[in-house]
């Protein structure tokens, strides 16, 4: 296999093009990644700034240029020796007039060839929607919308159209029949039987409009999440596959792209099979490649949240996840475990919700059903009616009770979903069902304890396999593929979008991929994860920043920090709450914010706040409070208590902007909110230069997102997808400076990007080491022992050793990074094998005898070393 070294993601869209890539590619070559990662590049819906959306699979996005476009990009990348890997999304399309399939379901119902491509349940309970596509596109209910004059009949070139707003809609050949220009005013609402006319012909329509708020309780075809305007697509069929990854395929035959980033496997009805079906029609087409392109397998991973113990099945033949996992353990070996306690304290003292996370999510997935789910949770409910009636034995079962057991199920599910097959669920599974069913138990009516039992059996706990073929068999399959594809979209709005912003005990560790629940790891149990990686996915992507983080990766590690000094943020904040409650606004007798949005929004503040930003700084204020003032309002309706995206509460989200305005807008008040930020943003900086370390030296194959190899102090989207200044890059990069220099100077970020650079140079010059290399925790004696993560990757003679500092903040504080000098090592020692090292990260030689190294000698300067073992010079 072709295995990248290092990845960078761009996004791309209209503003930032394949052809405006071309410049970056000399940058990230010199930089020293081997492979450009691109978010989706098939054609999205006009004016896409992210391309989940897809609306033609077929054609590189026109807004991006094209294949032209693509083209010109690969021979660029060719030229410096780099790869491509693009980010494909199988498990959903983008809906409307922009999608030809989509409009040809429309138009023709169930006779369209792509009636079976998207996720329709065309067999729906509600004779209304039976046999037809729900709509919920109307800004009203129908009847005030036919009245309003929101739908109308036009002409169009290729005949009539239904004008519903400004899209046109098709319409059925049997509507139309008949029909001339004529017509069209006697379809008008306003002429004497019009109104009739035209709802008689929106009657004959293989889709029905309705209220857009319809959505969450009648939906018939599966979404992307809650988007109404993404609709699923059935990749398990065969031709949908094949018509789905045709571009994709071509591409990689004619050596164009190298490998594959699966967006939301979850999403879809098979991913164990689907995942190997991909790496079958990759491998079928390595003999088309063309000379020059990259040899061996396509590189395919997968977007996958691991749950605590959770291992990604080997049998998929994918390459690895896309890195969450490795995201929450490097974030939290950099916490302090002895903050729990106090920040937890803190949290309830403000707050006084004694909830713990756990807590939060239950009450999150419960309401999240009822708002945002009720169609996913009718369409669950009656695949299990349908299983239970199959079989006589269980027929005597009403749908209202299942459908009582499947919501404390779906509650208490602890994973994103399981993988149940023909044979059933295997030990991990068997595992997370024994605890959601223990935990639904709790919930349920004693008279549907029997049925909970028996839906854990039809859902995996007997295997389909075992059962003869025939209605029961087929019922339980089809029950198990739909409870499986509903678990992971109700956990990622109440976990991430939901409980995560309702959660703020320490917001680093409320990030994509986290549970928020676990305050930090030990470095043994970081160890562990490494070691497993570089047995099982050697060649997994990891990260530490993505574009669906929720904070950057530098802003979740200064805030690690007050895990160190939980005591005194705990005081700083009563101070801030007493000194500010004059600019709360109250509205119906609520102060806004609440206890625990102020406390979130003092977190973001300190986290956020931007190196070398004075409070006297009109128009840096003014800048960064437009930016909070963007995170705040959408946590805000993400938390969905005082205000939603469905229903916003404009006078509460006003307030709350009023209060962050106010805020930063006074001297006086800002001014505590930088010193303190300043108090503790280097021994932040040390812990971002520990895990941008611990990136790309751990097992795996280091991503470097958009801009951040400077400092990344950047919010929830779309601030994290802001534009990126590539050419100061390209400076700080070349400028000369040598490590001293660049420490002195490291608020510009080019002390960051140096030390990519040169780590990104040692795996060029080491790449079957850090590709196949062992992996090796050192032993550390001494006093400060438990303030040193060090280990070791082996390959043959070649040997580099990784030490970071952890949790030496309370000597650093108020401080600049010559503080580091102060750390008190005393005689802190690595055990590593004797010989001669070069830092690479600060150039800087090393002789270690039998004794160990000094934890002093190495980390004294910049917190890091990655030693290099000299070749021929092992004594």
């Amino acid at each position: 296999m072709s295995i990248p070294r290092s990845l960078a993601r761009l996004q791309f869209h209209a503003g930032f093009t394949l052809d405006d890539a071309l410049p970056v590619v000399d940058y990230l070559a010199a930089l020293g990644i081997s492979h450009l990662y691109a978010s989706p590049i098939t054609q999205a819906r006009r004016g896409s700034t992210h391309g989940y959306d897809v609306v033609d699979y077929h054609q590189v996005n026109r807004e991006l240029g094209g294949e032209p476009a693509l083209r010109r990009l690969v021979a660029r990348l060719r030229e410096k020796g780099m790869g491509l890997i693009v980010d494909i999304v199988p498990n959903h399309m983008g809906i409307g007039v922009e999608n030809a399939w989509w409009m040809d379901v429309l138009a023709r119902g169930r006779e369209s060839r792509y009636a079976g491509y998207f996720d329709i349940d065309w067999q729906n309970a509600d004779p209304l929607v039976r046999g037809r596509v729900l709509l919920p596109v109307l800004g009203a209910p129908y009847a005030q919308a036919l009245d309003a004059g929101d739908i109308s009949l036009v002409s169009t070139e290729d005949g009539f159209a239904l004008k519903v707003y400004g899209q046109q809609l098709p319409l059925s050949a049997r509507s139309v029949a008949g029909l001339s220009a004529a017509d069209i005013a006697v379809h008008e609402v306003g002429e004497t039987g019009g109104r009739g006319r035209l709802d008689a012909l929106v009657e004959q329509q293989h889709y029905r409009l309705a209220y857009w708020k319809l959505a969450s309780d009648m939906v018939n075809f599966r979404r992307f999440f809650d988007i109404n305007e993404l609709a699923g697509m059935r990749i398990e069929r065969t031709a949908v596959f094949e018509d789905v990854h045709a571009l994709v395929f071509r591409l990689f035959a004619e050596g164009l792209i190298d490998g594959v980033r699966c967006d939301h496997v979850d999403g879809l009805a098979d991913p164990r099979r689907y995942c190997r079906q991909l790496r079958h029609r990759f491998d079928r087409l390595l003999p088309q490649r063309p000379p020059g392109a990259p040899t061996g397998s396509a590189y395919i991973v997968v977007e996958k949240i691991l749950g605590e113990g959770e291992p990604l099945r080997r049998q998929w033949r994918a390459d690895g996840t896309t890195g969450y996992d490795f995201m929450d353990q490097v974030s939290g070996v950099l916490h302090d475990p002895a903050g729990e306690a106090p920040l937890g304290t803190l949290w309830k003292a403000v707050t006084d919700d004694r909830r713990d996370f756990a807590a939060q999510a239950r009450a999150a997935r419960r309401q999240i059903l009822v708002d945002s789910f009720e169609a996913e949770l009718d369409r669950t409910a009656r695949a299990l009616f349908a299983a239970a009636r199959a079989d006589e034995a269980t027929r005597d079962v009403s749908l209202p009770a299942l459908r009582r057991v499947i919501v404390e199920l779906l509650v208490h599910f602890p994973v994103y979903r399981t993988y149940a097959g023909g044979i059933g669920r295997d030990a991990y599974d068997e595992a997370v069902f024994t605890r959601a069913i223990a935990g639904a138990r709790t919930a349920v009516r004693p008279e549907d304890g029997e049925w909970l039992d028996a839906i854990g059996r039809w859902l995996g706990g007997e295997a389909p396999r075992q059962l003869p073929p025939g209605p029961v068999r087929r019922a339980r399959e089809r029950a198990m593929s739909v409870f499986q594809q509903a678990t992971s979209p109700v956990a990622a709005k109440a976990v991430e979008d939901t409980a995560g912003y309702r959660y703020g005990r320490l917001l680093s560790r409320n990030e994509v991929g986290a549970d928020p629940g676990r305050f930090a790891w030990s470095p043994e149990a970081f160890h562990r994860a490494n070691a497993q990686r570089a047995r099982d996915f050697p060649h997994a992507l990891i990260a530490t920043a993505t574009h669906d983080h929720k904070r950057g990766e530098d802003l979740r590690m200064r805030l690690a920090v007050l895990s160190e000094i939980a005591g005194e943020w705990a005081g700083v904040v009563e101070l801030w709450r007493d000194r500010h409650a004059a600019l709360r606004e109250r509205e119906n007798g609520m102060a806004a914010p609440t206890p625990a949005d102020e406390l979130m929004l003092y977190q973001m503040l300190v986290g956020a706040w931007p190196p070398g930003l004075e409070a006297t700084d009109a128009r840096g204020m003014r800048s960064f409070a437009e930016r909070i003032a963007g995170w705040q309002r959408k946590a805000l309706r993400e938390a969905k208590r005082w205000t939603r995206w469905t229903s916003p509460n404009p006078a509460y989200e006003d307030a709350c902007d009023g209060f962050l305005r106010a805020l930063l807008g006074d001297q006086a008040l800002a001014a505590p909110i930088a010193l303190f930020a300043r108090r503790i943003e280097v021994a932040g900086v040390v812990n971002a230069m520990a895990q941008t370390v611990l990136r790309l030296t751990s097992p795996g194959i280091p991503d470097l997102y958009q801009g951040t190899e400077y400092w990344d102090f950047s919010l929830v989207d779309p601030d994290n997808r802001r534009p990126v200044d590539f050419a100061a890059r390209l400076r700080t990069l070349a400028d000369g400076r040598d490590q001293a220099e660049r420490l002195a100077a490291w608020r510009d970020g080019g002390l960051k990007q140096a030390t990519i650079a040169r780590l990104l140079e040692l795996r060029a010059r080491r790449p079957r080491l850090f590709a196949r290399g062992s992996y090796t925790p050192l032993v550390v004696e001494g006093p400060m022992a438990g303030h040193v993560l060090a280990f070791e990757r082996r390959r043959g003679n070649d040997v580099v050793v990784v030490i970071v500092s952890r949790l030496i903040a309370a000597w650093l504080l108020d401080g600049d990074l010559l503080a580091l000098a102060t750390v008190p090592w005393a005689d802190t020692r690595i055990r590593i094998v004797a010989g001669h090292y070069v830092d690479v990260v600060g150039n800087v030689p090393f002789r270690v005898t039998g004794d160990g190294l000094s934890a002093k000698a190495c980390l004294e300067t910049q917190g890091v070393a990655v030693l290099e073992r000299q070749p021929g010079r092992s004594r």
